[in-house]
């Protein structure tokens, strides 16, 4: 059976150059894949050359759309001047059926805008939120949102909580994850109006709530889900992947210092391969929009094809997995039992 992902290809800041090796090592990886690559074709095609024709027979399909959304461009005129744009085309294709998911790497907030207009919110919620994946010390975490709602509501927080959770438990297999409020402290003092206000719906649900966390609890395997705003999400996460290039920095400053750090670095090679293999955020890029009727994947704006390859394969899974109805049954009535309480 074929699993059809339609791809923004014009999208974020490389466009085909990374879209198309990127559909072309997804497509490698899983047999069941077909791609849809949504743009310009006149662009696209330069970048298929040499490809065999079996590969492209097989897993590898054109949809024209004549327009672009530019990544600083305002989502409501994307969304009024733009229709025929390679974003909004992918995302009607998930709508109308023709694929099962989308990914793309354009503006997030003309993506967020279009998709919650044309696919719609599950019931319950108002606003999708951008979940993703990171790792932690003993296993991962998921964190939500990563950028999609700067500011929110003690309410919006609850049902990306219960959002998080129900994914965790419907893909995860988690009976009954561990939710955690990202907070400038732990003490219940701490916080703004909003945090303290969902810190106590969060203590009066039926979710599992671990209370609130500080920034460097997120990567210690203390919670399953870690809840927040847009703007505090994202900003945590750009910054832990500047230390991560930091750290890798600084390490290999230290063994270039001199002959005897070289030699030490030549023994340590095999660990060291190990450590960025497992810290290099490309392998955790994609991050799904949660809350819709239908799967859309948010890339990084500026991922290469190895990045890019693992947001379609993320989306590929959560497809696979009918994420979008697991999530609707699991959500059944925690969402209005949480904010109740």
């Amino acid at each position: 059976m074929t699993l059809t992902v339609a791809l923004d290809a014009m999208g974020g800041d490389h466009g085909p150059s990374v879209v198309v090796p990127a559909a072309l090592r997804a497509a490698r990886m899983r047999g069941d894949l077909q791609l849809v690559l949504v743009g310009d074709c006149a662009r696209i095609e330069p970048h298929l050359k040499g490809v065999p024709a079996v590969v492209r027979e097989r897993s590898i399909h054109l949809r024209h759309a004549s327009q672009t959304v530019d990544m600083d461009e305002p989502p409501a005129q994307a969304m009024r001047t733009k229709k025929d744009s390679s974003m909004r085309v992918a995302i009607d294709l998930v709508k109308n059926g023709e694929a099962r998911a989308c990914v793309s790497a354009g503006n997030t907030g003309a993506l967020m805008a279009t998709a919650r207009f044309v696919l719609k919110t599950l019931p319950g919620i108002d606003r999708p939120a951008i979940c993703s994946t990171l790792p932690t010390i003993d296993g991962m975490t998921h964190m939500l949102d990563l950028g999609a709602n700067v500011e929110c509501t003690a309410q919006h927080l609850v049902q990306f909580a219960v959002m998080g959770a129900s994914l965790v438990s419907a893909v995860h297999h988690v009976p009954n994850p561990r939710v955690g409020l990202l907070n400038i402290g732990e003490e219940d003092i701490k916080g703004n109006k909003q945090v303290k206000q969902a810190g106590r719906m969060l203590e009066a649900s039926a979710l599992n709530y671990v209370g609130y966390l500080e920034g460097d609890n997120i990567y210690k395997d203390v919670a399953d889900v870690v809840v927040c705003d847009g703007f505090s999400g994202n900003v945590a996460l750009k910054s832990s992947e500047g230390v991560i290039h930091l750290v890798s920095s600084f390490m290999q400053q230290e063994f270039e210092r001199n002959l005897l750090t070289r030699l030490a670095g030549l023994a340590a090679l095999p660990v060291l391969r190990s450590l960025r293999r497992r810290l290099d955020p490309r392998r955790y890029n994609g991050g799904a929009f949660v809350g819709l009727r239908g799967v859309v994947v948010k890339s990084h704006g500026g991922a290469d094809s190895y990045s890019f390859c693992n947001a379609i394969i993320a989306a590929a899974e959560a497809a696979a997995g009918d994420l979008t109805s697991r999530i609707e049954t699991q959500l059944g009535g925690t969402l209005e039992q949480a904010v109740a309480g």
